[in-house]
């Protein structure tokens, strides 16, 4: 085996993942970092250095998960941040919403892991993720689920491909691209409604969830685990 170290980022090009990838490659691990938008993909290349490598990647198609791990020899690790869906109500919300959110979320990281697989060193890491409404639902049933199966995703993926670690890092609120983007309106309410029922009173920065999922990456001793990086929210 090599002792270069490559790490695999579906949704490495904004948020946590990117995040993650600058971590990695200030030590001088490699990386392949993947994203849908091509402009989003190549500023995140050229911010990351010669270390970096990517390809754009739609984490729900597997013809083009299979794309984005073709010519990868071996890979140390897997992180999977991406996806892109929308939440509903159970009584009154959309079938298609609940039933699409499951399909980005869940089975996106399912079949990514299932693409990578035959790149993964015997002692690579996956972390998968999830979310904190797993253990507290926030209002949203498929949502609470969903996350709570990619959990269990983890859980049945570590007795299945051990000696591979297989670990799910469950953010809260974080303080992310993905919120900026979003009308203040709607993005000062929730930082707010965070800020009270969580125990850090404030939502996460993304530094600190990629330092999570670092050491879900890095400890030779985590499988099957989930690490809960919410500020306290699930003890309130």
């Amino acid at each position: 085996m090599s002792n270069i170290r490559t790490y695999a980022i579906i949704g490495g090009t904004s948020g946590i993942g990117l995040a993650l990838a600058h971590a990695l490659a200030k030590r001088g691990d490699r990386l392949l970092i993947g994203g849908r938008s091509p402009e989003n993909l190549a500023k995140a290349l050229s911010a990351l250095g010669p270390a970096a490598s990517g390809r754009t990647v739609e984490i729900t198609d597997r013809s083009s998960l299979d794309h984005f791990f073709a010519g990868v020899s071996e890979l140390s690790g897997l992180f999977t941040p991406a996806a892109s869906y929308r939440t509903g109500t159970f009584r009154d919300g959309n079938l298609e919403t609940n039933e699409g959110l499951f399909e980005a979320k869940f089975w996106g990281q399912f079949r990514a892991v299932h693409a990578a697989l035959p790149r993964l060193r015997a002692d690579a890491s996956v972390v998968l993720m999830s979310g904190a409404a797993s253990a507290r639902p926030v209002g949203a049933p498929a949502y609470a689920a969903c996350n709570a199966a990619l959990e269990g995703l983890a859980r049945g993926l570590a007795l299945e491909l051990n000696p591979i670690r297989v670990n799910c890092l469950s953010p809260g609120t974080t303080d992310s691209e993905l919120w900026r983007n979003r009308p203040d309106d709607v993005r000062g309410p929730a930082y707010d409604y965070w800020s009270k029922i969580s125990l850090t009173q404030r939502p996460a920065t993304v530094e600190e969830q990629a330092h999570a999922a670092l050491f879900l990456l890095d400890n030779t001793n985590m499988t099957g685990s989930t690490l809960f990086c919410d500020g306290g929210y699930t003890m309130r």
